[in-house]
């Protein structure tokens, strides 16, 4: 139990710690589509302990990065949503790397990582379709990874 609180801990402080999404003032990086707040981060791999890695079948390594969705409904107590993720990376000169997401459940937090190889300096384009039902919303963000 300790290691999910672990990773837990460890996941909201990213998500509030890195830049704001230009229309999010308070600084989480989030967008509304829909009915959701699609909170999103991708991260280097070795920001998370060994422990918390093998915990979640993650690889830590400085060419890995990992990506976090979660999906909240846009109501008062911002409900954990369980959904279907699918989606794409493409670095800037077109190489297109397929992310396949696993769902974590803890409590009442439900969220999505994925794993995908990174370069040093590079930018990557992510494209992630979120099915719930008959909803669907595409997400598309991109981040700059720095590999040391």
């Amino acid at each position: 139990m300790k290691t999910l609180f672990s990773l837990m801990s460890l996941l909201t402080v990213l998500m509030f710690t890195q830049p704001a999404h230009a229309n999010n003032p308070q600084g989480g990086q989030y967008k509304q589509l829909g009915d959701w707040q699609v909170h999103y981060i991708a991260f280097p791999s070795t920001f998370i302990q060994p422990n918390i890695a093998s915990a979640y079948g993650l690889t830590r390594s400085n060419s890995k990065a990992i990506i976090n969705i979660s999906v909240l409904a846009d109501d008062a107590s911002n409900t954990a949503q369980r959904a279907t993720l699918t989606g794409h990376a493409r670095s800037l000169i077109g190489t297109k790397t397929n992310l396949t997401f696993k769902e974590v459940v803890e409590g009442d937090a439900v969220y999505y990582l994925a794993q995908m190889d990174v370069d040093h300096e590079d930018t990557y384009r992510f494209e992630v379709t979120i099915r719930q039902g008959n909803t669907q919303h595409v997400l598309k963000f991109q981040q700059k990874f720095y590999v040391d």
